[in-house]
């Protein structure tokens, strides 16, 4: 009986999805995770349900300033995947809408104080820790030291070795930022950060370049989430990857509802789907290693467990208040973007 169920709302899913395409409606989402992901993600949600997707891929920092251009004529139905603090911070802006899926009693904790944080608008799908990823080689060839703590990416033998991404597109950045902000206080955090300017050899646009970039041997060590670091490591590449020894920030990977989307139902079924075993699984088959927020199914055993991430209480809260965002983004640029190196 409960075969049978399950498979006539498989079919009643797939046929509602074919109506709507039928009807020529066209579901418009942002990804900000792993393009492979994104892509993955929407192919196999696309076959599942006949569902068609218009979906682009833009940095974090990126997708939360269309939609505030977008704000009085809303384009995108959902938006899904990078880092929360961008997430929290279009819900402050009155961006965004409340939404629960039907499975939030499958979710980690951590994915659904999320949701009670934002009055139900962002949702939790992932989890990472920051960290640093090195190409071995280059770092054997340039005999530097393995870098294992905030301490020693400031040391002057790094001096155009380290790529990092720009606090202003990149959620990956700010969530670096605003942790340090919380491991050491902001004024030594920032005074931090301008010893580490004069390592920078570039500051990306998005904090998703840092992995490739490393593991292509065009930059020595990365500074963005570990998990990115590990999937182009179990590709066999020359890397090594370490959490700060101080302590780190860590993200949990947003999911929203646009406000005013014209598309709800088709944005609930991918969101659902999202959240499912199903899509959630898809983050390993495509090679990108967050800790998924479903519980309810076997994890990849590739993804990278952080039992051992001396992890800092990061107040989702209070940095990811658009106020505050753009408070530590201004004294950013105004003390650090135009130094010299």
């Amino acid at each position: 009986m409960k075969e049978s169920s399950t498979a006539a709302m498989a079919c009643l899913a797939i046929l509602s999805g074919s109506a709507f395409a039928q009807a020529g409606g066209s579901l418009n989402v942002i990804c900000s995770t792993d393009r492979t992901w994104c892509d993955m993600a929407v192919s196999e949600f696309q076959k599942a349900t006949g569902i068609r997707v218009n979906q682009t891929h833009k940095a974090t920092g990126e997708a939360l300033a269309q939609l505030r251009a977008e704000a009085s004529n809303p384009k995108t139905d959902l938006w899904w995947g990078g880092t929360g603090d961008p997430f929290l911070q279009a819900a402050d802006l009155g961006l965004l809408e409340p939404y629960r899926p039907p499975n939030i009693n499958d979710l980690h904790g951590w994915s659904v104080r999320q949701y009670a944080m934002s009055g139900n608008m962002v949702g939790g799908i992932y989890t990472s820790a920051i960290g640093f990823g090195w190409n071995t080689e280059l770092l054997k060839k340039k005999k530097l030291p393995e870098p294992k703590c905030w301490a020693d990416v400031i040391k002057p033998e790094y001096k155009g070795e380290i790529e990092i991404s720009h606090p202003a597109s990149s959620g990956t950045a700010y969530t670096i930022l605003a942790g340090l902000v919380q491991l050491m206080g902001e004024d030594q955090a920032f005074d931090y950060l301008k010893k580490l300017h004069k390592n920078i050899s570039n500051y990306t646009r998005s904090g998703q370049a840092q992995a490739p970039n490393v593991a292509k041997g065009e930059v020595t060590v990365g500074i963005s989430f570990i998990f990115g670091f590990e999937g182009w490591r179990y590709n066999k590449y020359p890397i090594k990857t370490a959490a700060p020894c101080e302590g780190t920030s860590y993200e949990v990977g947003g999911i929203a509802m646009v406000k005013g989307q014209r598309n709800k139902e088709a944005a609930k079924k991918y969101y659902d789907w999202l959240m499912s075993p199903a899509g959630q699984s898809v983050g390993a088959k495509a090679g990108s290693l967050q800790v998924p927020a479903n519980k309810t199914f076997k994890l990849d055993p590739r993804i990278p467990p952080l039992d051992n991430v001396n992890l800092i209480k990061y107040d989702f809260d209070k940095y990811g208040k658009a106020a505050e965002r753009r408070r530590l983004l201004e004294r950013w640029s105004k003390e650090i973007e135009n130094l010299p190196r």
